[in-house]
């Protein structure tokens, strides 16, 4: 079922087990805050971060950071909807797909990203360009906010694999997004800042490979 902004929709039972499971995969790691949708699943799965976290960043809601307004669609059956032509079009050609009654792919695009954006660069002006922050939002959202982070034309970002309960990191430099983390179900210690005296974050990407040196 497509639960789109459906009121009363909360985590289950694997819900919570995965919201616990991304609070413990964090908690080691400095964030500085967490952003979150409105909607009840993700403002239960930011709490579960935040009560796993030992500094209990502070949490924020913002409202682009909402599901994808899906209007009639909205509670509907997958299977049913997949019969409908709109379904093609969501498939093949996204960036043409307007939801009957809801908002479109590039409008959920455009806030998404938006939202993403002015937050990294108020948690960068206030706690330093090394600094760690969490969006707790939706699938197609992450999917479109991944896809122009990779440069990617919102058509391909179908391609993209997000699972629930993953985590997806992207760093963002003056010059250019980097994807460091892509649908994420393992450790994620090796995300901590080094401990070294601030500096701005480099948009070169690593040529022939990263030796570390």
């Amino acid at each position: 079922m497509l639960a789109g902004r459906t009121p009363g929709v909360s985590l289950d039972e694997i819900g919570h087990r995965q919201a616990a499971d991304i609070g413990a995969r964090i908690a080691g790691l400095p964030i500085a805050v967490i952003m979150t949708s409105p909607l009840e699943r993700c403002r239960q799965t930011a709490r579960a971060i935040a009560a796993a976290h030992p500094g209990t960043p502070p949490t924020k809601v913002d409202a682009r950071l909402t599901e994808c307004a899906y209007g009639e669609w909205s509670g509907q059956e997958l299977k049913r909807l997949a019969k409908q032509p709109l379904w093609r079009v969501v498939q093949q050609y996204p960036s043409g797909a307007t939801f009957p009654g809801g908002e479109s792919l590039r409008d959920m695009q455009a806030r998404g990203v938006a939202a993403v954006r002015d937050a990294d660069a108020a948690v960068a002006a206030e706690h330093g360009d090394a600094a760690l922050w969490v969006a707790v939002t939706h699938g197609d959202l992450i999917k479109s906010v991944l896809a122009d982070a990779l440069g990617m034309h919102l058509d391909s970002f179908q391609r993209i694999v997000v699972d629930p309960g993953s985590v997806s990191v992207i760093t963002y430099t003056p010059l250019r997004p980097f994807v460091v983390r892509l649908n994420e179900h393992g450790s994620l210690s090796d995300l901590a800042p080094p401990r070294r005296r601030r500096r701005p974050r480099s948009g070169d990407a690593a040529v022939g490979g990263d030796t570390g040196v």
